[in-house]
C-alpha cells in the first residue's frame, strides 16, 4: 500500500485587518470541505492567514502586537474543536504569536483529535522588513501510517539549511505557507523546486492570492517536477502526495540515478564543513522507509 496524503491547500485571501472574520471564513470553508471532499485529510492556508494583515505597504508597525495570540488561548481552542469536529489535520497558515521573547510568526498543526501537535516559529523572518522574533528550532510531525512532514515558512525557503535539516530529520514532504506580494515569487518557485531536488522530498509552497500575495502556489514532487502551479487569484488546490515516491527517489535515486542523500551520508563525515562543525549522517529512524525492499 502506498503512503498517501490528500491535501486541500487554500490559496485564499483573508479579511484584511479582521482576524475574527477570517477565522469565521476559514472554519466555514473547512467544514464545507469535510463534507464535500471525502478523501481530503489535511487542510492548509497561507502565511499569516489568521492574523489577517493589510497589504505590505498598509501594515503599520503595531499591527502584529495588536493581533498576536496566546498559545494556548481562545483561537487555539476554536481550531482544536474544528479539527476534532471534522476529523482533519489542520495547518491553518501561520499566526502572530505572543511569546516571552517577543512576537513570533508561528505555524500551527492540529491532528484529527484536536491536539496541537506541533508549532513552528519561523527561523528566518524576512529581514529587515519582518520584525518578528526568529525561531531557533526546526520542526516535523508524524501522520500515522503516512510519514513525517516538515514545516517551513516563506523566506525559510531561501536558506538551504532549513530543508536539508528537515530531510535529515526524516521529512518526506514539507508544507510551506507563504505570503509574497513582491517581485520575487518566481525565484521562490525556483527555490521550491531546488529544495525538492536536493532533498528528494515533496514541497507544497502555498502563497496568498492577489492583492495580498502573487499566488502561484506550487506542488513539487521529490524529483523537482511541478505537479501543479496555481494562478494569481483564489484557488482550492487538491493534491495527493505519495510519500513512497520520496522513499523511492532516495532508495533508487531521482530518475533512477541520483542518490544524493545516501552519498552525503557516506562521504559527509569525511568532508570538512567548518561552518557546520562537521557532518553527522542521518539517524537510522529517519531512513526507515528507504530501507524497505523496492
Amino acid at each position: 500500500m502506498s503512503r498517501l496524503l490528500t491535501i486541500l491547500a487554500l490559496q485564499h485571501g483573508h479579511v484584511a485587518g479582521d482576524p475574527a472574520a477570517t477565522l469565521d471564513r476559514f472554519e466555514e470553508r473547512v467544514r464545507t470541505a469535510a463534507t464535500l471532499l471525502e478523501h481530503v485529510e489535511l487542510v492548509m492556508a497561507p502565511e499569516l492567514y489568521l492574523s489577517a494583515p493589510p497589504t505590505l505597504l498598509d501594515e503599520h508597525a503595531e499591527y502584529a502586537d495588536e493581533v498576536a495570540i496566546d498559545v494556548p488561548g481562545p483561537t487555539i481552542d476554536r481550531l482544536s474543536r474544528l479539527a476534532r469536529d471534522t476529523g482533519l489535520w489542520l495547518v491553518p497558515g501561520t499566526v502572530y504569536e505572543r511569546t516571552p521573547d517577543g512576537i513570533a510568526n508561528t505555524a500551527l498543526v492540529f491532528d484529527p483529535d484536536g491536539e496541537l501537535v506541533t508549532r513552528y516559529r519561523k527561523c528566518f523572518p524576512w529581514q529587515p522588513f519582518e520584525e518578528t522574533t526568529p525561531g531557533r528550532r526546526l520542526e516535523t510531525f508524524d501522520i500515522p501510517g503516512v510519514g513525517r512532514i516538515g514545516l517551513a515558512i516563506c523566506y525559510d525557503g531561501t536558506f538551504p539549511e532549513v530543508f536539508r535539516q528537515l530531510a535529515w530529520y526524516g521529512a518526506e514532504a514539507v508544507l510551506q505557507p507563504v505570503l509574497t506580494s513582491t517581485a520575487d515569487r518566481e525565484p521562490e518557485v525556483v527555490c521550491a523546486r531546488a529544495n525538492a531536488i536536493f532533498n528528494q522530498l515533496h514541497v507544497v509552497s502555498l502563497n496568498a492570492p492577489s492583492p495580498y500575495g502573487h499566488g502561484r502556489s506550487v506542488v513539487v514532487d521529490p524529483e523537482g517536477t511541478i505537479r501543479y502551479e496555481a494562478g494569481t487569484g483564489e484557488e482550492q488546490i487538491t493534491v495527493t502526495l505519495d510519500l513512497d515516491a520520496a522513499a523511492t527517489a532516495r532508495r533508487r535515486g531521482s530518475f533512477g540515478i541520483n542518490r544524493m542523500l545516501d552519498q552525503l551520508d557516506r562521504l559527509g563525515p569525511e568532508l570538512e564543513l567548518p561552518m557546520y562543525g562537521g557532518y553527522v549522517p542521518r539517524p537510522a529512524e529517519a531512513k526507515i522507509h528507504e530501507e524497505q525492499p523496492a
